[in-house]
């Protein structure tokens, strides 16, 4: 059973086949956000503090971060970034960028086993983010795409996945540290999305045998009411196989909707993550006991009248 290990100086993270499906908050990401970009180009990480926290209070198990805004110094945001974030909560976190320099940058100042989001199947890219890879003991994103771009054909990015799974064995990396990004596809555009990356999961599972991420809400783009297709997507996602996916856990439902799934796949020993998720706040002035007690006797007389 195959076993992606991240770490922050003090948690372990394990996604895995036969563990809770892991949520990696998305919402440290200044794309589409001019605000957030003008804050970071000044130096101003409020933001990326307040997202930080309000993801993991909402159940997120990773973050990603992203700093990337044009005209600024990345690599040097990222130094500063990923020790504050750090510093506020210990969830891992996945460095995200696509200069190399911040990647390096965010690792040469991680705490712990970080997730590098990401490589490609182009050749210039494995040569680049790979040796990095190796060289702090990470884990990566490997996304199924190369030089060609992105095949609507789930056959051909299974085998761009294993391109880059086979080459990244040439520096030492085990399967174990990576995880696939399939590519979800609009399935607005294209019908058989769904379908197509449920069958390409089982490839990715039973013949490479690696833990697999996507951005789940890209099934989503282009059509109305998109939060009600993720939060149903998500957890048929787990059910096919994906083991992780980076998410916005504040919006209404979707934590909710993958601990439901997590309960229903028997990822959830004794359902005791929804239980503590779920259970109603005892009353000020009341013990758990009591409450416990009278749930019985109004069983038992229930049953009692049932029989009578």
């Amino acid at each position: 059973m195959t076993r992606t290990v991240i770490t922050s100086a003090t948690k372990e993270l394990v996604i895995g086949f036969d563990q809770p499906f892991v949520m990696i908050g998305e919402r440290i990401n200044p794309t589409g956000r001019k605000l957030f970009s003008k804050e970071l180009r000044a130096g101003n990480y409020w933001r990326v503090k307040s997202e930080a926290l309000k993801q993991v209070e909402a159940g997120a198990q990773m973050l990603d971060v992203n700093v990337g805004v044009p005209l600024a110094d990345e690599p040097a945001i990222m130094a500063e970034v990923i020790p504050l974030i750090q510093s506020i909560t210990d969830v891992p976190l996945c460095i995200d960028s696509s200069i190399i320099e911040a990647l390096e940058s965010g690792l040469s100042v991680y705490k712990g086993r970080a997730l590098v989001n990401s490589t490609t199947a182009e050749e210039e890219v494995m040569e680049r983010v790979l040796p990095l890879v190796k060289k702090y003991d990470a884990c990566v994103v490997a996304i199924s795409n190369d030089d060609t771009g992105i095949s609507e054909d789930p056959d051909v990015r299974f085998e761009v996945a294993k391109r880059i799974v086979n080459r990244a064995s040439d520096y030492g990396i085990k399967p174990d540290a990576i995880l696939v990004d399939p590519l979800v596809m609009p399935i607005g555009a294209i019908n058989s999305a769904g379908q197509d990356v449920f069958k390409l999961l089982a490839r990715l599972r039973n013949e490479l045998k690696v833990n697999t991420t996507c951005g789940a809400s890209n099934v989503s783009f282009g059509l109305p009411n998109r939060h009600a297709i993720n939060n149903a997507f998500l957890p048929m996602l787990a059910g096919a196989g994906m083991t992780s996916a980076i998410v916005n856990p504040l919006h209404e439902g979707l934590v909710q909707a993958v601990r439901a799934g997590d309960v229903l796949a028997g990822n959830d020993p004794s359902c005791s993550n929804w239980i503590r998720a779920n259970r109603a706040p005892v009353p000020e002035g009341e013990s758990g006991g009591r409450g416990a007690r009278g749930g019985r006797g109004r069983g038992g007389r229930r049953g009692r009248r049932g029989k009578g």
